[in-house]
């Protein structure tokens, strides 16, 4: 039996290196398909929390993990010699930028050495990490191909971008659609036919690895422009006197040739603050310097030194300094409602603050700790005297829930909500709630 067979009839062992964001809810999708699944990864707290059934990220239901586990269709390993018994690896490692800002690839080219020395004849790879187009290619496949061993015939490479966005209630996983590119028509075939196994969406292939590669970059490239074009809208708009939130609802009546985007104190999570500058990497091979991605780049960097410069502003009208203020950060994680602090505005709004000699305390109901700088901070129970006794509130994460914000609008002196969360008792406390 081949392994396009062994695939279609779900008789073919996967295996998936790097059980995070990424890579744990494409391991359970996997083996709910039917697949077996064994997963890799080198923190061994992970390894063991998947064999005892224990879920650790958000998108996974417990349930689920729990049953694929009994049912033996999901385990764990940090024994690497066991990508032997796979017929199918999915690379899902983390791929950051160091700090110039250039693409960090030792994990992708770690685990493909890895893969490389257990390489056996009818087996498909696909790198889901996302990365600068030419990757597959130009990094993985020399360490692949071997004079026994070629891609196409012996072996399969593709690339297909993950697309996890956390949180999101709609688009998980399972139901968001897939974009393949092999590096032969053979390689795009297997891989397509895994994930069509796998998803209840549509997979849609593209000529090569690059255009898949290059897909995901534009993606996100796209939001990070927006978001800073929004982003330099709401200085501007806050120097003419005008409600930035209002215009935007307002632009947002057209029915055609306009897409909303927010303002905020930055940009997180792994995407939109990382992807767009493995562009900027690799343009630069081809004698280009991105400069619209760059420039965005600078854009949402300044935003929490903005917001900062904003609450001094607002303090001083109050004849109140900075310095040694009491001041509370409500929510650190990244985006609403989740626990996920990578890349978190929120932690530059506390750096420059704490820059600024501010005394800050911070509470968000889905983090207990978390670390900045090599500094261990622990989050606090939002109460009435923890309100009372701060100087300013900053709304940094617009959690939708477990946040009491009627408390902190009748006990807060100074609000700023940087998320626009108070939007529906903005007139009745006007004269404390201050808009980014």
């Amino acid at each position: 039996m081949n392994l396009l067979e062994k695939i279609s009839n779900k008789t073919a062992k996967i295996g998936v290196i790097g059980l995070g964001y990424v890579g744990l809810p494409l391991a359970v999708e996997k083996a709910k398909a039917g697949y077996e699944v064994l997963g890799f990864d080198i923190q061994e707290d992970k390894v063991e929390k998947v064999n005892d059934g224990i879920n650790y990220i958000g998108d996974v239901v417990n349930e689920e993990l729990e049953e694929i586990v009994k049912n033996k269709k999901l385990s764990a390993t940090s024994d690497y010699d066991r990508i032997k018994e796979c017929d199918a690896v999915m690379i899902c490692v983390p791929t950051p930028l160091d700090k110039f800002k250039q693409p960090d690839l030792t994990y992708v080219e770690m685990s493909t050495k890895e893969v490389s020395k257990r390489l056996h004849k009818e087996m498909l790879i696909v790198l889901e990490s996302t990365t600068y187009p030419g990757t597959t290619e130009e990094v993985m496949l020399p360490l692949l191909e071997k004079d026994d061993l070629k891609v196409g015939i012996d072996f399969y490479l593709a690339f297909s971008p993950e697309r996890v966005d956390p949180g999101n209630i709609s688009y998980k996983t399972k139901n968001t659609p897939k974009v393949v590119g092999g590096v032969t028509s053979k390689c795009t075939e297997h891989a397509k036919v895994l994930y069509e196994n796998v998803l209840d969406a549509n997979v849609f292939t593209v000529s090569s690895p690059k255009e898949a590669e290059m897909s995901k970059i534009l993606e996100n490239s796209f939001r990070i422009v927006n978001i800073a074009f929004i982003n330099e809208m709401a200085i501007v708009a806050k120097k003419m006197g005008i409600n930035i939130w209002e215009v935007i609802d307002a632009a947002a009546t057209k029915p055609f040739g306009f897409m909303p985007f927010y303002p905020g104190p930055g940009v997180g999570g792994h995407c939109i603050p990382i992807d767009p500058f493995y562009l900027t990497y690799k343009a630069r091979a081809y004698d280009y310097h991105t400069r619209l991605i760059e420039l965005a780049g600078e854009i949402n960097d300044f935003m929490p030194e903005y917001v900062v410069e904003r609450l001094m502003d607002e303090m001083n009208k109050q004849k109140k300094c900075l310095n040694g203020a009491k001041v509370l950060i409500v929510g650190v994680a990244y985006k609403n409602d989740i626990d996920d602090l990578r890349e978190s505005p929120a932690l530059k709004v506390i750096e420059n603050l704490e820059n600024k000699y501010a005394d800050i305390k911070v509470t968000d109901p889905y983090i207990d700790t978390f670390m900045l700088k090599g500094k261990e901070y622990k989050t606090v129970k939002l109460t009435k005297e923890l309100i009372e006794t701060s100087d300013a509130v900053i709304i940094t994460t617009g959690h939708k829930h477990n946040v009491d914000y009627d408390l902190i609008l009748q006990n807060s002196k100074i609000i700023f909500d940087t998320k626009n969360v108070l939007k529906d008792k903005r007139e009745k406390y006007s004269e404390k709630i201050i808009l980014l």
